[in-house]
């Protein structure tokens, strides 16, 4: 339902709940306002049209605030007269929204109240549907889960990831016995032989400077030849 309501030398179409800008009334904010010429009202495919006024017509809406409009510039000129004259003006206005629109006893208001009442109503059924079904479709899922065996995928992947992991801990244990076993034999095979080249290393250089020694010692000294002298001629 809406209606044509005039106010300020101006007409306005307005439904339940529209806000809009009229001139200047004498109220208050927060405060409710009648609006006794109303030009048309129409309820979906009736409407009343009024000669000038609809009988049995009124729309009450509530002051939300007070305002002033955009500023407006008045500028006269007079050539060869040398007038000039600016002024500036901001109109003051009043919001208004429309609480009601009551024709012959019937209210817009309750018919929109009723309205959403019934939207709710229906939303929350059809919500609450769909949650009942939700949880029935979780409850047949667990079930179907529950019921079903395991699949032959799933035991093959199984029994290969056992397989894997015996076969990685029997490398592991096998590396891990060679490198404890592989030191402690070249310990052992290096251990005699140095021993044993350390003794004929020294016993080597110790015989070759006796030979030295007795070399030097057993060969005999050579004494240098005589001159011939005048006196042996």
């Amino acid at each position: 339902m809406y209606a044509v309501i005039e106010t300020g030398g101006k007409q306005y179409r307005v439904e339940v709940g529209t806000e809009l800008e009229v001139e200047l009334l004498d109220v208050e904010p927060g405060k409710n306002v009648t609006f006794d010429r109303v030009l048309l009202v129409a309820d979906g495919d009736e409407a009343s049209i009024g000669r000038p006024v609809v009988d049995g017509a009124a729309v009450s809406a509530e002051v939300v605030r007070l305002d002033r409009g955009p500023k407006l510039i008045s500028f006269k000129y007079r050539p060869k007269a040398r007038s000039r004259v600016k002024k500036g003006h901001r109109q003051e206005l009043t919001i208004l929204r429309i609480s009601d629109i009551v024709l012959n006893g019937k209210s817009a208001a309750k018919s929109v109240a009723k309205a959403e009442s019934d939207a709710k109503t229906e939303r929350q059924r059809l919500e609450e549907a769909a949650a009942t079904q939700a949880a029935k479709d979780a409850a047949l899922a667990a079930k179907l889960a529950a019921s079903k065996p395991p699949t032959k995928a799933s035991t093959t992947k199984a029994s290969a990831t056992k397989a894997t992991a015996k076969a990685d801990t029997k490398a592991g244990s096998k590396t891990s016995a060679k490198a404890d076993t592989t030191p402690a034999k070249t310990d052992a095979k290096a251990a005699p032989k140095a021993d044993a080249k350390a003794p004929a290393k020294k016993t080597t250089t110790t015989t070759a400077k006796a030979a030295d020694t007795g070399a030097t010692k057993a060969a005999p000294k050579k004494s240098a030849p005589k001159r011939a002298t005048k006196k042996d001629e």
